[in-house]
């Protein structure tokens, strides 16, 4: 068994619109970007996980996605498998291809993701977030939003993701027990813009005030358009290999992969943090790699909404309860602050395609680890960690996961 992993290579697409390339061709990009920063021919693949979640149903192709799309650039005759987990679907190929190298299945293992959203018919690709919670119960999704959020009237917003108005009712929640405010939540919002304007493989490279957020066509109180993430298209890929498979590359770049969890909930009372399944996960993360949450150096977080990252900061014991959003107001989680999060831009600026969303964050740790960031770098970054989240079931995410890197 291999005792160490390493991440030998990444690679990503543009996150945007591309009307013009398949949700295959964004993968397929996206792996040879990986195979040459690690200097790694196809034939190399020991075993893949390809993860879309919207493939079927927005594309046609619900089944042998990973196995067309790998075939047809030449990784054949080994194992690959398809993978769906909501909006930690490439989160999830990952933490598959780290324990693949891990138990010594592989010497080099290939994680995918990729995501074709921009189709022909909007409320069809809005309507995949629909299958995102217990469609089985849809009364008790809407119970658990009134208990989180109360009442609200909002019969004039128009057509959105149910994710908004989850999150926003979490929002609300958060603003009555621990005083967030509206313009806390647009701090993070702007902060992220301001940090994607300098990332060319991002969605949105627009810079924005707190005004500027708060201005905007109103969601689902207290979110605005800027506060949340836009439907994108893209893909991303990572090279991941063992002591073995590192010699065999030669790759001259390398990350190490201190610890990969994935966790799901149970049932238990969530209204404390140490019972949250995004605080459990951490704290598993945290004890395998051997560290704490005082080490990280560099965040990427799961802000499909603003919201989301003033929890998970809170979560991941990067600030502490409550100080999410007037830690993000004060700038502390800005590239120069005290605890940089999102300089990549998060989801909310870089753009969100489900499948392939986890694997980006890793794109944008890896090249702050190796000090290749540019004018996004967080100086002196050696540790770095990535939380991404997926789907919703009573009262928090169905699923997280928790990757911590470290330097070579």
């Amino acid at each position: 068994m291999s005792t160490r992993v390493w991440i030998a290579g990444v690679g990503m697409t543009r996150f945007g619109i591309h009307p013009d390339r398949s949700n295959h061709d964004l993968a397929r990009a996206a792996v040879r970007n990986a195979l040459a920063d690690a200097g790694a021919e196809t034939k190399a693949i020991d075993a893949a996980f390809f993860g879309t979640a919207t493939h079927g149903p927005l594309e046609g192709q619900s089944m042998v996605s990973g196995q067309i799309a790998l075939r047809s650039m030449g990784i054949e005759n080994i194992p690959v498998h398809n993978v769906e987990n909501a909006c930690a679907t490439g989160a999830s190929a990952f933490n598959l291809a780290f324990t693949h190298v891990l138990a010594g299945e592989a010497n080099v293992a290939l994680a995918v993701g990729a995501e074709k959203m921009h189709v022909d018919d909007p409320k069809r690709t809005m309507a995949i977030f629909d299958s995102a919670y217990d469609v089985s119960d849809p009364d008790s999704l809407a119970r658990t939003l009134k208990e989180l959020g109360g009442e609200t009237d909002d019969s004039d917003l128009g057509h959105r993701s149910i994710f908004m108005d989850i999150y926003a009712a979490m929002a609300r929640n958060h603003m009555a027990v621990h005083g967030t405010t509206q313009e806390q939540i647009a701090a993070v919002s702007a902060k992220n813009h301001d940090h994607a304007v300098d990332n060319p493989r991002a969605h949105y490279r627009k810079a924005m005030s707190v005004a500027d957020v708060l201005a905007a066509r109103r969601l689902s109180h207290p979110l605005t358009v800027p506060m949340c993430a836009p439907v994108t298209d893209g893909g991303a890929a990572v090279v991941l290999c063992s002591d073995e498979g590192l010699r065999r590359l030669g790759a001259k770049r390398p990350v190490q992969v201190l610890a990969s969890v994935i966790g799901t909930g149970s049932d238990r009372d969530i209204t404390t943090y140490d019972r949250h399944l995004g605080r459990l996960a951490a704290n598993r993360a945290y004890e395998r790699a051997g560290l704490g949450p005082q080490d990280v150096d560099v965040a990427e977080v799961h802000d499909a909404t603003a919201f989301g990252e003033v929890l998970q900061t809170e979560l991941l014991g990067l600030v502490a309860p409550g100080e999410g959003g007037p830690a993000a107001l004060r700038g502390e989680t800005t590239i120069g602050g005290r605890i940089p999060v999102n300089p990549s831009g998060g989801l909310e600026s870089k753009g969100h395609p489900i499948g392939a969303s986890g694997l980006g964050q890793i794109f944008e740790l890896t090249e702050q680890l190796r000090g290749t960031a540019g004018s996004r770098q967080v100086e002196g970054a050696r540790l770095a960690l990535a939380e991404n989240g997926g789907g919703f079931h009573r009262g928090e995410e169905a699923v997280v996961s928790v990757i911590i890197l470290g330097g070579a």
